[in-house]
C-alpha cells in the first residue's frame, strides 16, 4: 500500500523561505508598487481637494464649471483672485521655497535621469501647496503635472526608507508617476506608458511590471472615490472615412505649430521678465492681474479649463469662439507660467488641442459634410496631437484617447496626427516642453541614465599609487631612472608633497638622450606647471571629461583642489573599465537580470 509522506509543520523553515522570497528584487518592487500606487492616488485626490478648498476662498465656489460659475460672481473677484493668488505664491516662494521656484515634471525627469530617482520631500510637498493655490486662484495652468510630481515625491520618500539601489529607486519613481496620471484621467494604460515613456525612458521588464501594477492601483483608488467616470464626457462620433486621413495629417502639422508657439510663448514671457529685470514678486502679481483681465472677457481660460474642453468635444462652440479661446488660452497660460505661477501644461495643451481640432473640423467638413466624421472627432484628435507634441509623449496620449473613447477608428486617426505633430515639433523645436525647461537650466538628459551612473562613482574608488614622483631639483639622470619605471612614461613633480607639475618624455625632448647631465634641465625647469588633475572626491563624469580634453592616459589625483597634496593617480583604462561594468549592471537591472561581477 502506497503511503504518502507525513507532513511536518516547520515554522522556522517557512519563515526562512518567506524571507528569502521577499528579498528578491522583483518581489520587493511589486509589493512596494502597490503601496506607492495607493499613496500616490490618495495624494492626487488630496491635491484636487486642496484646489477646491483654495478655489472656494479665492473664487467663491467649488466645482470644475469655472466659466459658468464665474459669470455669476462680481467682476472684481475674477480680476482680484489670480492677482492675490500670485501675491501669496510670490511671498511663499521668496521666503519658504528652497531654490526660489516650485518643482514640477521636469524635476522628476531630472531626478530619474541624473539623481538616481531621489527628490527632496519638503520641496515636493510645498510645491503641491503652491500649485493648489495657483490653480485655485484661477491661474491658467494644469493640475496633472503637480500631481505627477507629488506622486514621484511620495515614491522617492518611500524608496529611501528601504535603501534601494539606483535602478529600483527609478522604477518606484515611475510607479508614483504612473499612479498619479492614472488617478488624474482614470486611464491606467496611459499612466503606465507615460511613466515609461517620459520618466523612465525604457520598457525593461524590471520597470514594466511594477509600474503597471501601480497604475492600475491608482485608477482603482480614484474609481472607488469618484466613481468610474472618464475625465471628459465623450459623445458618440461618426465613422471616420479613409478620405479624411490627409486632413488628419494637416491637423497634425497645425498641432505642431500650436505646440511650438505655445512653448515659445512661455519662453518669451520669461525672457521679457528677465530682460526688463522685473522682480519675481511683481512679475507674478502682474501675470495674475493680466489673467484676470482676460478672464473678464473669456472666463473659460481660467483654471484647468475642463469645462470648455468638454464643450468643445460636444461641438457647442462656433468657429470664431474656438479661435478666440485658442488665442486667449495660449496668452493666459504663457503669462501664468512665464510670470511665475507654478503648475502643469497637460490641461492647457488639451484645451489648446480641443479648440484647434474643433475649428479645424468645422473647416474640414465644409467641402463634403456628408463624409466628415464630425467636429467632435477632430476635437479629440486635436487634443491628442497638441498634447503629444507639447509633452513629448505620443504613445501615452494616444492610449489616453483610446481609454477615454474606446473608439478604434478615432484612435487610428489620432495616431496619424500625433505622429506628424511629434515629428514636426521635434524637428523644428528640438524639445518637448519638459526637456526645453531642463535645457534652459543647462541640463541635458541625453544619455542621462549613463551620466547618473558616472556621477555616483568617485575617483577615490579607482585610485592607484603606481605613479613615480620627482623633485623639481632632480637632474636628468634621476629623471631618466624614474621614467623607466613610470606608467605611461609620465612623472609627477612634487614639492613637499604638493603637486606642482608633470613631466613626460616629450617634455624632455633631446635632453633625454644627451649624455651630459650638466647641460640638461632639471625636472623643475622641464616640467609643465599647473597640470590638469583630479581630486579624490571628483566623479567619474568629471574624469571622463578631463581625459577627453587632454592627451595623457594618466592623471594625478590630489586630496583637495586648494592644497594639491598628491594622493595617487588615475588610469584612463580603469575609468573606461569601471564605466563599462556600471553600464552592464544597469542594463541587467533594467531587464530583471543579475549582472556578473
Amino acid at each position: 500500500m502506497l503511503r504518502l509522506p507525513a507532513f511536518r509543520w516547520r515554522p522556522r523553515l517557512i519563515v526562512l523561505r518567506a524571507r528569502r522570497f521577499l528579498r528578491q528584487d522583483h518581489v520587493r518592487l511589486s509589493i512596494l508598487s502597490v503601496a506607492i500606487g495607493v499613496l500616490a492616488a490618495f495624494g492626487a485626490i488630496l491635491f484636487r481637494e486642496a484646489i477646491q478648498l483654495f478655489q472656494s476662498g479665492f473664487l467663491g465656489f467649488r466645482g470644475e464649471s469655472i466659466a459658468t460659475l464665474l459669470r455669476e460672481q462680481p467682476w472684481w473677484r475674477t480680476l482680484l483672485a489670480p492677482t492675490l493668488g500670485g501675491l501669496l505664491i510670490g511671498l511663499l516662494i521668496r521666503y519658504a521655497m528652497p531654490g526660489g521656484r516650485a518643482r514640477g515634471v521636469p524635476d522628476v525627469i531630472e531626478a530619474s535621469a541624473l539623481r538616481g530617482g531621489r527628490i527632496d520631500g519638503g520641496s515636493g510637498l510645498l510645491s503641491a501647496v503652491l500649485c493648489s493655490i495657483s490653480i485655485g486662484s484661477g491661474a491658467s495652468v494644469g493640475r496633472e503635472g503637480p500631481a505627477v510630481h507629488l506622486g514621484a515625491t511620495t515614491a522617492s520618500w518611500l524608496s529611501r526608507r528601504f535603501r534601494l539601489g539606483r535602478s529600483s529607486v527609478r522604477t518606484l519613481l515611475g510607479c508614483g508617476v504612473a499612479s498619479a496620471v492614472a488617478a488624474s484621467f482614470n486611464a491606467p494604460m496611459a499612466g503606465a506608458f507615460f511613466a515609461l515613456e517620459v520618466v523612465i525612458g525604457h520598457y525593461g521588464l524590471q520597470a514594466f511590471a511594477p509600474i503597471v501594477i501601480a497604475s492600475v492601483i491608482g485608477a482603482i483608488v480614484t474609481r472607488i472615490h469618484y466613481g468610474d467616470y472618464p475625465a471628459f464626457f465623450i459623445p458618440g462620433t461618426a465613422e471616420v472615412s479613409a478620405l479624411e486621413y490627409p486632413a488628419f495629417i494637416l491637423l497634425g502639422l497645425c498641432a505642431a505649430a500650436v505646440a511650438i508657439i505655445f512653448v515659445r510663448s512661455v519662453d518669451w514671457v520669461e525672457w521679457g521678465v528677465q530682460r526688463f529685470r522685473v522682480p519675481k514678486l511683481a512679475a507674478i502679481v502682474a501675470a495674475g492681474f493680466s489673467v484676470g483681465l482676460i478672464g473678464l472677457i473669456l472666463p473659460e481660460v481660467m483654471g484647468v479649463g475642463y469645462e470648455a474642453t468638454e464643450r468643445a468635444i460636444q461641438a457647442q462652440y462656433g468657429f470664431w469662439l474656438l479661435v478666440a479661446l485658442l488665442a486667449a488660452k495660449m496668452a493666459a497660460t504663457a503669462l501664468s507660467l512665464g510670470g511665475g505661477f507654478p503648475g502643469g501644461v497637460f490641461s492647457p495643451s488639451l484645451f489648446l488641442g480641443a479648440m484647434l481640432g474643433g475649428a479645424f473640423g468645422i473647416v474640414a467638413a465644409m467641402p463634403f459634410p456628408q463624409h466628415a466624421a464630425g467636429t467632435g472627432a477632430y476635437t479629440l484628435v486635436g487634443m491628442a496631437a497638441v498634447s503629444g507634441a507639447v509633452l513629448g509623449a505620443p504613445i501615452s496620449t494616444v492610449l489616453m484617447l483610446f481609454e477615454m473613447t474606446g473608439d478604434y477608428e478615432i484612435t487610428i486617426a489620432a495616431m496619424v496626427a500625433v505622429a506628424v505633430s511629434s515629428l514636426a515639433t521635434r524637428s523644428l523645436l528640438g524639445h518637448s516642453y519638459f526637456t526645453w525647461q531642463l535645457a534652459k537650466r543647462g541640463l541635458s538628459i541625453k544619455g542621462g541614465h549613463e551620466v547618473g551612473v558616472l556621477q555616483e562613482i568617485r575617483v577615490r574608488r579607482l585610485l592607484r599609487r603606481d605613479h613615480e614622483v620627482v623633485a623639481p631639483e632632480d637632474d636628468i639622470v634621476e629623471v631618466r631612472n624614474h621614467l623607466l619605471k613610470a606608467p605611461q612614461a609620465e612623472l609627477f613633480v612634487v614639492k613637499e608633497g604638493r603637486l606642482i607639475g608633470i613631466l613626460t618624455l616629450a617634455d624632455l625632448g633631446a635632453a633625454a638622450f644627451d649624455g651630459k647631465p650638466g647641460k640638461a634641465p632639471t625636472a623643475g625647469e622641464a616640467m609643465r606647471a599647473d597640470p590638469p588633475f583630479l581630486t579624490a572626491d571628483d566623479t567619474l563624469e568629471a574624469a571622463v571629461k578631463l581625459f577627453s580634453q587632454v592627451e595623457e592616459g594618466l592623471l594625478p589625483v590630489v586630496e583637495t583642489r586648494h592644497g594639491r597634496r598628491l594622493a595617487g593617480c588615475l588610469h584612463e583604462r580603469d575609468v573606461m573599465r569601471a564605466y563599462n561594468r556600471a553600464l552592464i549592471k544597469l542594463r541587467a537591472e533594467e531587464h530583471g537580470e543579475r549582472a556578473e561581477n
